[in-house]
């Protein structure tokens, strides 16, 4: 049984178990690993109930913020589980280059690639991925390549929702329960704008000060030379103070940015998904 500092509704106790099962019955897995709340929930569970028959794969490249790869390492090293960080290049691949609508279709092909040859490596028979059910709505390019290399879906087989796995996070004690939900900064493009190293850097050093002022919940969406700053409703009015507009602005500026703009319809998931409506281009 899954340890736990806190009893859990007979629903979401059911769920776990079932999630228990399901993973006991694999027997060895190699998780895709971001340290984000479902991946960090899927490895902890997976490591109760498999040990040393997990591993947890991390993709790193410049979509990937250092403060994620250094949270992600940090909860592999207190539980002493293993954690191979490897290197990933989807700038290399054109479809990603030049962010067309599927994306994050060659970027997820190529993490689990080098997570299956890791798993090769290590006789771990099974891959698996976090996505859970509120991603089936979603457009989720990422999970075609993830069911063409056979990768498992955990958290959706056992019908789990992201309320339900911050629940049990949350009885389990993770860190990680009342995270704020992350996306690569390859989502902050525009669909048709080039993806190039440089504004991803641009993207990260404008976000981490963001967070380092106080916003924990943002997002900046990045448009030619110009940033859209999204940040929950509530916070809208704390942003745009004098003072504090003040700072962002040289900062974006300094960074790199010609255009500093603040959306007022506030912070929301897959906004750039927008974009692919009829009328803006895409289909």
């Amino acid at each position: 049984m899954i340890s736990i500092n806190e009893p859990l509704d007979i629903e979401l106790q059911k769920k776990l178990e079932k999630l228990e099962a399901y993973i006991r019955e694999l027997g060895s897995l190699a998780i895709g690993f971001s340290g984000g709340v479902d991946s960090t929930f899927l490895l902890a569970v997976a490591y109760e109930v498999l040990g040393n028959n997990v591993i947890a794969v991390t993709g790193a490249d410049a979509s990937v913020p250092e403060r994620e790869l250094k949270e992600a390492k940090a909860f592999c090293d207190e539980r002493g589980i293993r954690h191979i960080i490897c290197t990933v290049d989807p700038l290399k691949e054109e479809g990603y280059r030049h962010n067309s609508p599927d994306r994050c279709y060659f970027c997820k092909h190529g993490i689990f690639t080098e997570v299956k040859k890791i798993a090769d490596e290590n006789d771990i028979r099974y891959m698996a991925e976090g996505s859970n059910m509120d991603d089936i709505g979603d457009y989720r390019p990422g999970l075609k390549a993830a069911a063409e290399l056979s990768v498992k879906s955990p958290l959706r087989e056992c019908g789990l929702y992201k309320n339900d796995i911050r629940m049990i996070s949350k009885a389990m004690g993770l860190p990680t329960w009342s995270k704020p939900a992350y996306a690569c900064l390859a989502s902050r493009f525009v669909y048709g704008e080039e993806i190039t190293e440089k504004k991803l850097r641009m993207i990260d050093e404008a976000e981490q000060f963001l967070i380092e002022k106080g916003f924990l919940e943002e997002r900046v969406r990045i448009h030619g030379n110009m940033a859209r700053i999204e940040v929950p409703a509530k916070d809208i009015l704390r942003l745009s103070e004098d003072k504090m507009r003040a700072a962002v602005c040289e900062k974006f500026k300094e960074i790199g940015f010609l255009f500093v703009t603040l959306d007022l319809e506030g912070y929301r998931l897959g906004s750039m998904n927008a974009t692919l409506h009829k009328g803006h281009g895409y289909r």
